[in-house]
């Protein structure tokens, strides 16, 4: 799909290498974007600031980054972009030998990653995809805070009330919900919403980083701190300095760490991993769980006083199934919303659908309505989305159908399936069935599936599953 060159998307590239810029600029160009390109990380971010700064045309909307560069690499660039750039999605490019370090940068926030030689199709799928996500960020940071959540419901309302409220004062905020209820839409429009909306908003999954590296990851560390340590470098609190710091799945912080955090609440400042000196810093806190707050403190694992700390304004998000009558205007959202983007001629769901919708009891909530309406956008072929066009889901509100087993095994239902797409279902709801039974662990999860951590990992990135 070609565009309107006015408005075509611009994307950056930066790589040390003239051959591999000059192949991805024209492969782009041809499929009708706009690109720029950069020879290393410091003149990518020239030219992303000189973007944001200059009166006429369009700021960047995709940074496309070579991991290996000189000055200032690929890891690092990242981390400066998720700073100052937070709508900006960045795809990374890797060798083969390099693929561990690729599932790093997963880790710290890069949408995704393509490993040298790439396929140009699976480069122009990539590159859409990473399109879509910046376009849904921007959209969902809205200043009102009034697209945190949809819904009319009165729990709905009361939860963009405190919101509203919350917004501009300096108050540490703990957010809580099941996965997909929009813990990170609530905490960007808290952000977006408040006096510090013109600085970074940095976002860390705490249960996606190793012990071994979330206080380097959050505190940063001096150089020789520890084995591999050859640089100095500075932690998400220091990225986020006059801006937000948002702390998703704050129950799996280990106690050495929450003594750490805690002092950063207490003194408004920090010692990097293996340094002296003292650091002040002046960031929000915005935290996130979805451990109700018995179960957080029965054992002694999570500290009270960290926990009042980070508790002075508590969010709670409502699952989907206590909110059934807002399904109607979140379907007519997410059609408005991926219809371009799928292709798709719907524009509303019949009344059979809403139906069948609101008969089921979304465990994966929002999130998984969304996947389930995009799924259907791209296999529907009329103006009205009906029942027929919807994934098998279990009628007694539970889980997928049962349909597609006989005796236990799979069954081919009567005139066909996408077969990718039924793997990839299966797939996503095994993925939160382990996470359910680990109790949202992710090293147990891993376990149960006889997955690598890194391969659970990148699974959960590629289904948007938070635990």
């Amino acid at each position: 799909m070609t565009h309107d060159a006015l408005h075509a998307p611009r994307i950056l590239i930066a790589d040390d290498e003239a051959s591999l810029r000059k192949v991805l600029s024209a492969t782009l160009r041809k499929a009708g974007y706009d690109v720029e390109t950069a020879h290393d990380g410091q003149q990518a971010l020239a030219l992303l600031q000189a973007s944001e700064d200059r009166d006429e045309g369009e700021p960047f909307q995709l940074l496309i980054s070579d991991l290996k560069m000189p000055k200032l690499d690929g890891m690092e660039l990242l981390e400066r972009v998720n700073g100052r750039y937070p709508d900006v999605p960045v795809l990374m490019l890797t060798a083969h030998g390099t693929v561990d370090l690729a599932v790093q940068a997963l880790k710290r926030g890069a949408f995704d990653f393509l490993t040298k030689p790439y396929e140009r199709d699976e480069l122009l799928t990539t590159v859409r995809k990473a399109l879509a996500q910046g376009a849904r960020d921007a959209e969902e940071s809205h200043p009102d805070g009034r697209r945190a959540l949809v819904g009319e419901s009165q729990k709905v309302k009361e939860v963009l009330d405190v919101i509203a409220r919350v917004a501009d004062t300096p108050s540490t905020v703990l957010i809580r919900g099941e996965s997909g209820t929009g813990k990170e839409l609530v905490a960007r429009a808290i952000h977006a919403g408040s006096r510090r909306k013109d600085g970074p908003f940095i976002r860390v999954n705490c249960g996606a980083l190793p012990e071994s590296l979330l206080d380097s990851e959050l505190f940063g560390h001096e150089k020789g701190a520890f084995t591999g340590a050859e640089r100095r470098r500075r932690g998400r609190f220091e990225l986020a300095d006059g801006g937000t710091l948002f702390l998703d799945e704050i129950a799996t912080v280990p106690h050495s760490t929450q003594v750490r955090l805690l002092r950063v609440l207490q003194e408004r400042e920090l010692e990097r991993v293996g340094g002296e000196e003292t650091v002040p810093v002046d960031v929000r806190i915005i935290a996130a769980t979805n451990v109700p707050p018995d179960e957080l403190l029965k054992d002694g694992t999570f500290r009270e006083d960290l926990f009042y700390r980070l508790h002075v304004v508590p969010i709670v998000l409502p699952p989907l199934r206590e909110r059934k009558e807002d399904i109607p205007l979140l379907v007519n959202h997410f059609i408005e919303k991926l219809r371009e983007r799928t292709a798709s001629p719907v524009r509303a769901a019949s009344p059979e659908a809403l139906k069948r919708l609101a008969a089921y009891d979304w465990p994966g909530n929002v999130r998984e309505l969304e996947n389930v309406i995009e799924r259907a956008l791209v296999l529907a072929d009329r103006e009205e989305l009906g029942p027929e066009d919807l994934p098998p889901l279990g009628e007694n509100g539970r889980g997928w159908a049962p349909s597609l087993e006989v005796d236990g095994a799979p069954a081919l239902p009567e005139g066909g399936l996408d077969l990718t797409r039924a793997i990839e279902d299966i797939e996503e709801r095994l993925l939160r069935q382990a996470l359910e039974q680990a109790g949202g662990v992710k090293a147990e999860a891993a376990r149960l599936l006889g997955l690598k951590p890194s391969a659970l990992y990148y699974k959960l990135e590629k289904y948007g599953i938070e635990a």
